[in-house]
């Protein structure tokens, strides 16, 4: 299949089943794809990561990890503890062979819970992962069940998923809640060989 329209049926996704079966096709050419187009996500949420979080032995979860281009980018920012979950096996194949994670398993935080403990986890990074019939704004709850109180927690999203307004809502909510504290939205690149623009979301869980 075209490499145009992997990034088209990636937008109509409905739910996890269609994303899995996608994924798993994806799987094989996604960082040909991905690092072609200039795919800038990984960078800007490692960075983001590292203005919150210096102990470079922390633990941190990956979630939506893919192929590893996010695991990638911690790496190199100088994380040595991360584990990466996604819900295509696939995907997971190709993240283990990098290895630079210390723990990889499938999983869909749309049917929480997933296996990891409560409070388990030191810092938590979603790239690229909340988005249409991927993973749905009511997983932040699962999200902030796995880590630790003070930890930051890093979204990468694109434009269109963010302008569809239903994961910021969720983020608005908590905050009012007293659940998160908003340390950022950072609008920039998101693929910009796809002319795609998007947002890096820094909060704490309370």
């Amino acid at each position: 299949m075209a490499e145009k329209n992997y990034f088209e049926i990636a937008y109509t996704l409905k739910n996890s089943d269609e994303a899995r079966e996608m994924y798993d096709r994806w799987a094989e050419v996604y960082d040909r794809d991905l690092t072609g187009n200039e795919y800038q996500q990984p960078v800007r949420c490692a960075e983001a990561l590292n203005a919150q979080l210096t102990d470079k032995n922390a633990k941190i979860l990956d979630v939506g990890c893919g192929t590893g281009l996010s695991g990638v980018a911690l790496h190199e920012a100088g994380y040595k503890n991360i584990e990466g979950c996604d819900l295509s096996t696939a995907m997971l194949e190709k993240a283990e062979a990098l290895n630079i994670y210390s723990r990889l398993f499938a999983c869909d935080l749309n049917t929480p819970p997933i296996d990891i403990k409560d409070s388990s986890c030191d810092a938590l990074t979603a790239v690229g992962v909340f988005s249409f019939g991927h993973i749905m704004p009511e997983a932040v709850d699962e999200l902030l069940r796995i880590v630790k109180p003070g930890s930051p927690l890093i979204i990468g999203l694109n434009d269109h998923y963010y302008q569809e307004g239903t994961l910021t809502a969720k983020l608005d909510r908590l905050v009012g809640s007293g659940k998160i504290e908003m340390i950022s939205h950072e609008h920039g690149e998101h693929i910009p060989g796809n002319d795609l623009l998007g947002w890096v979301i820094t909060f704490k869980k309370i």
